[in-house]
């Protein structure tokens, strides 16, 4: 288990068959805004002045955005089939071409990637930062990502400017975009599902939607681009999300932590942690790339490689 987990410890065919009598949780809570804090107004100006100071030093801007953290977990669940007990799977996030990062800055990520000889793949969004055209030259490089049980992606809050072309670039590079919809996916007699929901900020989420066709006793999976999204998903039969979004803070501070992070991801914001109710697990991925500003502290780029297994 990851030392850097939060919260408590607890446990190709396409979905199309109609169920319209169970999955009856609530419907999901989007939307809002927030008060600031006094901890993080003072947070925040302890960032803007520390800031200057890395800036200064270059390690924020050209070192530790370069530096990448390689996270490997075990997670052990009742419902995984024994066909599937040893599933590699690679989670990366957050990548934000277009800003700070390029067709090269990916293309090491995808080295890392190939020598984790991952089963599955699964990106939880935010592959640009404004324009989906910042995608086109790194087509080939994610094609190159290889997976024999498949390679899956959902849409974050920076890739609503052109859904339909990083769609279409995403399926070019071999990737199954997962909006408000599952995939089985078969192996050995047995069969477990992905689930990707919309994002929760700019698109619709939907997840009795997406579930349709997913038997209710079946292991799946749920990738969705906002962690605190988690609190709606855990009324429903998922065992376990992957998430983005937060970047884990991109500058934390000593003492403080983060010294800001994103609507949707103020809760769960970096590592492992468990729901309050239904103890899922949840994992936070800090991603690749960067936003707004070229810079992370105390807070690396990260891929993360799971070992499913049989509880």
């Amino acid at each position: 288990m990851n030392k850097k987990q939060s919260g408590a410890s607890p446990g190709l065919m396409a979905a199309t068959t109609e169920d319209s009598t169970r999955h009856s949780a609530p419907p999901p809570q989007t939307g809002g805004g927030r008060k600031i804090t006094r901890r993080q107004f003072l947070a925040r100006g302890a960032a803007t002045v520390i800031g200057a100071g890395l800036l200064t030093s270059g390690y924020a801007w050209q070192g530790e955005p370069n530096w990448l953290d390689i996270t490997r977990l075990e997670l052990s669940f009742k419902n995984l089939p024994s066909a599937f007990a040893g599933t590699r799977l690679v989670h990366f996030s957050d990548v934000h071409l277009g800003f700070n990062k390029d067709v090269h800055d990916l293309k090491r990520l995808a080295g890392h990637i190939k020598e984790a000889q991952p089963d599955i793949i699964c990106f939880t969004g935010d592959i640009v930062d404004s324009y989906a055209e910042d995608l086109k030259e790194s087509v080939p490089i994610l094609a190159e990502m290889s997976a024999p049980l498949g390679k899956y992606a959902i849409l974050g809050n920076h890739d609503y400017k052109n859904t339909e072309l990083l769609t279409r670039l995403l399926n070019d590079a071999g990737f199954r975009v997962l909006r408000n919809q599952s995939y089985l996916i078969q192996q050995g007699g047995a069969t477990i599902a992905v689930t990707g929901i919309d994002d929760m900020l700019h698109g619709k989420p939907d997840p009795q939607a997406a579930l349709k066709g997913v038997p209710e006793d079946m292991f799946t999976l749920l990738m969705m681009h906002e962690p605190d999204f988690a609190d709606t998903a855990e009324a429903y039969p998922f065992h376990l999300q992957l998430s983005g979004h937060s970047h884990g803070g991109q500058i934390r501070l000593p003492f403080l932590g983060a010294a800001y992070t994103p609507y949707g991801g103020n809760k769960y914001i970096s590592g492992l942690y468990y729901t309050e109710k239904k103890r899922m697990p949840v994992y936070v991925n800090r991603g690749v790339g960067e936003t707004y500003m070229p810079f992370r502290f105390m807070c690396r780029p990260e891929l993360t490689i799971f070992t499913l297994r049989r509880a």
